[in-house]
């Protein structure tokens, strides 16, 4: 295979990698999303309504109305420029965040170790694996030591598989390929050296992929849009329909009332939506970024916000997350240099996954194990719990193993009670367990250290790990963080509850619970749940604080329990057994520097593991969904009572109330404020609470604001008729100036629960709405007013306009009080 790749077990050098990178192309499964201008420009144009004002643009033209095809196209431009504009600005800003949590692996070039993109590898490439890789392209095994693979995402096999360099026969099954490791798989322990065979989509999970088309799990918030999109055009269609029918009957120009119609549906449906929630996610995730908070996927931030449970592990988290070993004990209770040397000889030797454990035992006495040579070792999996190291002394060798104290005590048949004087176990047995149960009270984190000797042996196995000495403990602490409790008490007031899920025994775990503000821990251990049915979990799971003895397989099984209680779960982790948990959490959270897996799995990754800063998060996401939907409100609330008018105008009138062209402005001149609602300011009361997409509450609200515009509407066009009998185009321009005046001011209405004289708007949404009141006021002045069929009004009419929009501010600042007393959100 070397031969075939021309590679050689030192990996590739610099310039052969690169040219190999042109010939194979990026090793990923679908192109690198990246913000395509052109692709962008033209999604401006993809939708529907905007197709078919195009066509009726060209049925003016060829109908010989040249300045109707004009003014049609002229907005049509302005309008998908502003949303080109916003969305190609949201995504460079995205591209540049998501560049920053890239995943990397470690490869051979140019004779030496180097961490790259994973997109870089190539074939030939030779690739070093630790425990918490990701297997970044298929390849074949030159060295392993002691190395499992969790398969699941490919074979959907539960348990790691153990790989080695054998030689198998061609028809071996991809399942049973013992000398292979698969794209997408990931590293549960151990370590080795694979030789990169095939990349990107030539790999067996590339094959599957391109044949399933798999994409991510829509989030809630995708959801809430598609069902929200799907309201409006049952509400567009029964419209335009309804109208286009009854203008037909009442002998109207068939191209007039159909333009009507149509310009009726534009000015019901809020184009700018898609851009809009894209300006805002973005918005949201640059300052999210500020407070150090990654988001992968832009939706992913609404589900964020809508959080209202955080599950976590404690260490890092509610700790500081730097282990220190606090004292070495023997089975009489004395301290003891000899357990010491031993655990530091199994932590300097041990060649898996770099742990807080390890640097713990090696930073606490430098001892000098250098008269010790390393032989072999059989490294630590989830299974086990332990992990042992041989090593050798003037050729007698020795192996010591170290870990969880009931795995350490099940290969133990001695037990060293002070150097020299060795007893059977099952003496001191007793002891052993009530020592460790006060430990633990005192919140230590307590393994155990055995050794046995092994004569001559130069490899050892884990069946091997049997006819151990007990030797003693050692005892870690990890200090709480200094706030913690102060932090937790944040997150309840944005109503996120807390509850821990860690792999520590039930009496730490207790402790901890009790120091971070749980007034009584109610914890359930992974032995329980074990034993328990999904139902029964579900019926209990609401009522628990901490999940303690956890056994990894076990966190997706309690994350899947709280969602189907009707929760919106978030996981925060960072180990190899976290991926699964964080995969099927609504939020998978993880930190920079998590196991690759982990960070893989997570659709946000915190810059530092700090639980302050997932609370800044969270108020983003909250921040950004209360921005949206203010878009929604506003938008659905405005145009359906301006449409809604227009309809029953249209009925009455012997004229149309606004021409088609009329109404494209109106409606282009009304998005102008709502484009800058990424930046408007929330009510504090908004991101103390999660919300979630409403479909019915949206509904309520666009009818009863919409309904209350359009009683003011009916007034206007009383006022006008009598005020301007016959004279159709200041009536146009009277009704147009009401129309545009009245949606923008109400804007500053409805973007806030309170009075609106009490939540101040954000800057660029109050100069946005200045602008466009002044640029509507003056434009029947401005040459550009006549080919619009617009004429200057009289002061007198102007001055009985601006009453009746301010009655209508009155009014709806009025309704919005008692609306919000009546129907909650």
């Amino acid at each position: 295979m070397l031969q075939r790749l021309q590679t050689t077990c030192e990996g590739l050098n610099s310039s052969e990698s690169s040219e190999r990178l042109k010939k194979y192309g990026a090793n990923l499964l679908k192109p690198k999303k990246s913000s395509n201008t052109l692709k962008i420009l033209l999604s401006q144009f993809k939708s529907p309504i905007i197709l078919i004002l195009l066509f009726a643009a060209g049925l003016s033209f060829f109908l010989g109305d040249a300045t109707d095809t004009v003014i049609i196209i002229t907005i049509i431009l302005i309008s998908s420029l502003l949303g080109f504009w916003q969305e190609k600005g949201a995504a460079d800003a995205f591209e540049k965040l998501l560049s920053s949590v890239e995943v990397k692996s470690t490869v051979l070039r140019d004779g030496e170790g180097k961490e790259i993109p994973v997109e870089q590898i190539v074939p030939g490439d030779v690739i070093i694996f630790g425990a918490g890789d990701i297997v970044p392209a298929d390849c074949l095994i030159l060295e392993s030591k002691g190395l499992f693979v969790n398969e699941a995402t490919l074979t959907g096999e539960t348990y790691p598989v153990e790989k080695s360099t054998k030689t198998l026969k061609a028809e071996t099954p991809l399942a049973k390929r013992e000398n292979s490791l698969w794209m997408g798989t990931s590293v549960e322990s151990g370590g080795g050296k694979a030789l990169a065979v095939a990349t990107g989509k030539k790999t067996e999970f590339g094959k599957i992929s391109e044949e399933l088309r798999t994409s991510a799990p829509e989030t809630e918030f995708e959801r809430g849009v598609a069902k929200f999109g799907h309201f409006l055009m049952e509400v567009t269609m029964l419209m335009v329909i309804a109208i286009f029918a009854i203008n037909v009957y009442l002998q109207r120009p068939i191209l007039d009332s159909f333009l009507f119609s149509l310009a009726l549906a534009v000015g019901l449906t809020p184009q700018l939506l898609p851009a809009i929630i894209s300006v805002n996610l973005s918005h949201g995730a640059r300052e999210m970024a500020e407070n150090k908070v990654i988001v992968k996927r832009l939706a992913s931030i609404e589900n964020l916000g809508s959080m209202n449970l955080l599950c976590s592990d404690k260490t890092g988290t509610l700790t500081e997350g730097e282990l220190q070993l606090h004292s070495i004990r023997d089975v009489k209770g004395d301290q003891s240099e000899k357990i010491l040397f031993y655990a530091s000889l199994n932590a300097y030797y041990q060649k898996g996954f770099k742990n807080p454990i390890d640097r713990a035992i090696l930073a606490h006495n430098k001892l000098d194990v250098g008269e010790y040579k390393s032989l072999d070792e059989a490294p630590y999996d989830f299974i086990r719990k332990r992990l042992s190291v041989l090593v050798s002394k003037n050729g007698n060798s020795l192996m010591i193993t170290k870990g969880a104290l009931s795995n350490i005590l099940e290969i133990c048949t001695l037990a060293e009670v002070e150097p020299g004087k060795i007893v059977e176990i099952s003496e001191v047995k007793e002891k052993i367990e009530q020592q460790y149960k006060e430990f633990s009270e005192k919140e230590f984190r307590t393994l155990g250290v055995a050794y046995r000797d092994m004569d001559k042996q130069t490899k050892i196995e884990k069946d091997q790990e049997k006819g151990m000495t007990f030797i003693g403990f050692l005892l870690f602490f990890d200090p709480l963080k200094p706030d913690i409790a102060k932090t937790i008490e944040n997150m309840e007031q944005l109503g996120i509850s807390l509850k821990i899920i860690t792999g520590d025994n039930r009496l730490v775990a207790a402790s901890i619970g009790k120091e971070v503000g749980f007034k009584a821990s109610r914890i359930l251990t992974g032995s329980e749940i074990y034993q328990m049915t999904s139902e029964a979990l579900i019926g209990k799971v609401n009522d628990i604080d901490i999940f303690a003895e956890v056994e990894p397989n076990q966190k997706e099984r309690i994350i899947l329990a709280l969602k189907k209680r009707g929760n919106v779960v978030g996981y925060l982790g960072d180990g190899i057994n976290d991926a699964s948990a964080l995969h099927a959490a609504d939020v998978g959270i993880s930190v920079d520097s998590a196991a690759d897996v982990a960070k893989e799995a997570a659709q946000i990754v915190l810059m530092e593991k700090n639980l302050d800063a997932l609370v800044e998060g969270v108020k983003g996401g909250r921040k950004t969904f209360a921005n949206t939907l203010k878009y929604v409100f506003m938008a659905t609330s405005a145009n359906f009572g301006n449409m809604f008018s227009m309809a029953g105008a249209s009925l009455f009138l012997p004229f149309l109330p606004l021409l088609p062209t009329q109404i494209l402005l109106t409606n282009l001149l009304t998005d102008f404020p709502e484009m800058t609602i990424a930046t408007d300011t929330v009510d504090k009361e908004l991101i103390e609470e999660p919300h979630r997409w409403d479909i019915n509450f949206i509904r309520r609200f666009m009818m009863v604001f919409g309904f209350t515009s359009s009683v003011f509407d009916y007034l206007t066009f009383g006022t006008l008729l009598l005020l301007l009998p016959g004279i159709i185009e200041q009536f146009r321009t009277g009704w147009f100036i009401e129309s545009v005046v009245s949606a923008s001011m109400i804007v500053l209405v409805i973007r806030s629960r309170k009075p609106f004289f009490k939540s101040r708007p954000g800057k660029y949404l109050l100069v946005a709405t200045i602008l466009i009141v002044v640029l509507t006021l003056c434009f029947p002045l401005t040459p550009f007013a006549a080919p619009f069929g617009f004429k200057p009004l009289p002061l007198q009419v102007i001055l009985i306009l601006g009453a009746i929009i301010g009655l209508y501010i009155i009014t709806a600042e009025a309704i919005k009080r008692i609306f919000y007393k009546k129907v909650k959100f």
